[in-house]
């Protein structure tokens, strides 16, 4: 007995001592993420900032590229990229995969998505008649694929760096998604620039429809994006997939002009459960089980458009919905984390500051007036916001979010797992948990002034309502002391 016991203590110190060297390997990659973002972004001097369009624009069979001037400094100090994809119905956005970790919010439209992880199963099968044996149709008959996932208007989807990914819209309306790429991940090893590896599809489309919104071409902006097979020789693909040449030819798409989105004529046929059976087992699956999600089944999609989903909520004010690494697991590895507001008609969202994360702001819906302060209390932004444009936040500004006379909808796309703001004024506020004493003396102001400062929003969190904006005299006095 004592002979079998020391083997096994053995097993068991081995693995527990691997478990360690996991553990203590997930730390230092964090840890060297941490120390690369801010050694990269180190040398950003923010005086100013803008409100961005895409400025180039890339036509496609069924769909168009939109993309994000990566040379502009607001982008290139929070280390992120930025495109947007409109995909026609029976769009196919080709496979692809990118040197950076990103968040996909599908601002319109719904479809399928699949999404393929090296060494995971084909676990979905799809068996097709023919008039071929049964032997035949057991071994060449039978598709097999890795999960797919339905995706609808206000999803995020999470999709770590190196991984391919592709999405069919099975809709009737255009799919709208817009991407936010980290690049100053510590997972991506190249430099900061934004690079797309294309499975299939060949770049001559994209350089003879390309357009420029603004301005000519710039260093970082790719001229073209032919396929990796492309680079290879054919006779080798050949041999490497026991394929006849032409086949390898065509895989290399040597004549094909479709771009990077491309019509399924006949619509596309795979293997999926039917989308309420889905959302059911999306409901299951974020009810904890005792058991870590594996890297194979990880939830990659959570809406955050469902009303009832919200984190703090006002009937006549609005709504914000948070997505962090608490409700998306996989976003601890992606350290990225999102945001979903909704502000009514002249509602104000607190001046608040970021305290972990840089922010990209992307306007969804209406209009409204954003005012971001800086370090040397300077204001860097003072504009409107309308559907389509984004703007950079970046870590420690305070920003202001007031909705404009047809309300105001953003998804905010933040540079940590779990972002955390600090608002300046209402409940849990900073202003709430100073004494009297140090706000009177701070400002100059009587203590009956610093009282109405720190309770005239004591029953409002973050969201203020235009109606008790207007009959209260502290957001006033506020913005003259401290603006």
């Amino acid at each position: 007995m004592a002979t079998s016991f020391f083997p096994l203590l053995a097993l068991c110190l081995f693995f527990f001592h691997g478990s360690l060297g996991q553990i203590e390997m997930r730390r230092g990659q964090f840890q060297q993420g941490q120390q690369r973002r801010f050694r990269d972004q180190s040398e950003c001097r923010i005086q100013s900032l803008s409100a961005l369009e895409p400025n180039r624009r890339v036509e496609a069979e069924a769909g168009v590229t939109e993309s994000w001037d990566e040379n502009n400094e607001q982008l290139d100090c929070a280390g992120v990229a930025a495109t947007r994809y409109t995909i026609e119905p029976k769009g196919l956005l080709l496979p692809f995969f990118s040197n950076a970790p990103k968040l996909v919010y599908i601002e319109q439209g719904q479809g399928i998505s699949g999404v393929v992880i090296p060494g995971c199963p084909e676990s979905f099968q799809d068996f097709q008649q023919s008039q071929q044996s049964e032997q035949e149709r057991g071994q060449r008959n039978r598709d097999q694929h890795q999960r797919v996932q339905q995706f609808r208007q206000g999803d995020i989807l999470a999709l770590p760096a190196g991984v391919s990914h592709w999405c069919y819209n099975d809709g009737e309306t255009p799919v709208v998604a817009v991407v936010v790429y980290d690049t100053s991940s510590y997972a991506n090893q190249l430099d900061r620039n934004l690079r797309r590896f294309q499975l299939a599809g060949r770049g001559q489309y994209q350089s003879e429809q390309a357009q420029q919104y603004k301005h000519e071409p710039t260093r970082r902006e790719s001229s073209g994006y032919d396929n990796i097979w492309n680079g290879l020789d054919t006779q080798t693909i050949a041999e490497a997939l026991n394929v006849p040449i032409e086949t390898a030819r065509k895989l290399q798409s040597q004549d094909d002009r479709r771009g990077n989105i491309v019509r399924v004529e006949n619509g596309l046929h795979l293997a999926r459960p039917p989308r309420r059976e889905e959302d059911e087992e999306r409901e299951e699956r974020r009810r904890p089980n005792g058991l870590e999600e594996t890297f194979c089944n990880m939830r990659l999609r959570e809406n955050i458009a469902d009303p009832t989903q919200a984190d703090v909520y006002s009937g006549q004010g609005g709504r914000i919905t948070t997505l962090n690494s608490n409700k998306l697991p996989i976003l601890e590895a992606l350290q990225l984390s999102a945001e979903r507001g909704v502000l009514y008609r002249n509602a104000l969202l607190a001046p608040q500051w970021n305290m972990n994360a840089h922010s990209v702001v992307y306007v969804t819906r209406g209009n409204g007036r954003i005012q971001i302060v800086g370090h040397q209390g300077n204001s860097v932004f003072d504009g409107e916001l309308h559907q389509g444009q984004l703007v950079i936040v970046p870590q420690m500004f305070t920003v202001v979010k007031q909705a404009g006379d047809e309300g105001f909808e953003w998804v905010a796309f933040k540079t940590n797992d779990n972002a955390m703001q600090s608002p300046l004024v209402g409940k849990a506020s900073a202003l709430r948990g100073m004494p009297e004493e140090v706000i009177m003396n701070a400002y100059r102001i009587s203590r009956d002034e610093a009282r109405r400062l720190k309770y005239n929003r004591d029953q409002e969190m973050q969201i203020f309502s235009p109606s008790r904006r207007s009959r209260s005299q502290g957001w006033g006095l506020l913005a003259e002391k401290f603006f």
